[in-house]
C-alpha cells in the first residue's frame, strides 16, 4: 500500500467492483465527463467493468484509493498509457460523491505522482481533463502539474463538444517542488 497524507493507494479488491461501478460508472453524467469512451451498460460482475480487477500490467496500474482516516474505499486511480521507451504515463483519478472535497484527490496524484517518478522510474506525468472539471485540474495543479495547453472542442461530452485541457508534470520539477510523500 502507498500512504500518503489522508489517502493511500492499494491494490483493487474484488469486494471494490460493484461499489465502485454503482457510485462512479452508474452516475452517467459524470462518467462521461470522465471517459473518452462513450458511456454504454454493463453489469459490474460481466468483466466489463471498468472497475474489475486486472491482472498487474506494463503498460498500466491500477489502485483503489482509501481514506485513511475512516479505511473506507474512496474511489479509483490508475497510471494508463504507460510508455517504457518515452518514460511517460497518463494519470487519473475519480472518487465516490461522499469523499469529494476532502483533499483525497489531491492526496492521490501526489501518491501517484511518486510511483510514477519514483518506483516506476518514469520522466513525465500527464493528466488530461475537460476544462470545466475543476476539482481535477485543481488537485493535479496542487500536485504540482503545469497547464500545457487547451485542445478546443476535442472532447464529444454529452451531445456537444468541450475543451480538454492538459497538464504535466515532469520528474525532475516534482523532485524539486512538490512535497514528497514517503512510503510507510
Amino acid at each position: 500500500m502507498l500512504r500518503g497524507e489522508v489517502a493511500a493507494l492499494r491494490a483493487r479488491q474484488d469486494s471494490d467492483v460493484p461499489v465502485l461501478h454503482a457510485e462512479l460508472y452508474d452516475d452517467v453524467a459524470t462518467r462521461v465527463q470522465a471517459d473518452y469512451r462513450p458511456w454504454r451498460p454493463v453489469a459490474a460482475d460481466s468483466g466489463e467493468s471498468p472497475y474489475r480487477v486486472t491482472p498487474p500490467a506494463d503498460d498500466s496500474a491500477t489502485f483503489s484509493v482509501v481514506e485513511l482516516a475512516s479505511g473506507e474505499l474512496a474511489g479509483g486511480a490508475l497510471l494508463w498509457g504507460i510508455d517504457l521507451h518515452n518514460r511517460a504515463a497518463h494519470v487519473g483519478i475519480s472518487l465516490r460523491p461522499a469523499f469529494r472535497g476532502r483533499g483525497l484527490g489531491t492526496d492521490a496524484v501526489r501518491i501517484l505522482c511518486r510511483y510514477g517518478f519514483s518506483i516506476r522510474g518514469l520522466h513525465r506525468l500527464q493528466a488530461e481533463t475537460l476544462a470545466v472539471n475543476s476539482a481535477m485540474i485543481t488537485a493535479a495543479t496542487r500536485a504540482g502539474f503545469v497547464p500545457e495547453g487547451t485542445l478546443r472542442r476535442a472532447a464529444w461530452v454529452d451531445g456537444q463538444f468541450a475543451d480538454e485541457v492538459i497538464l504535466g508534470l515532469l520528474a525532475a520539477e516534482w523532485r524539486t517542488a512538490v512535497p514528497r510523500v514517503t512510503p510507510d
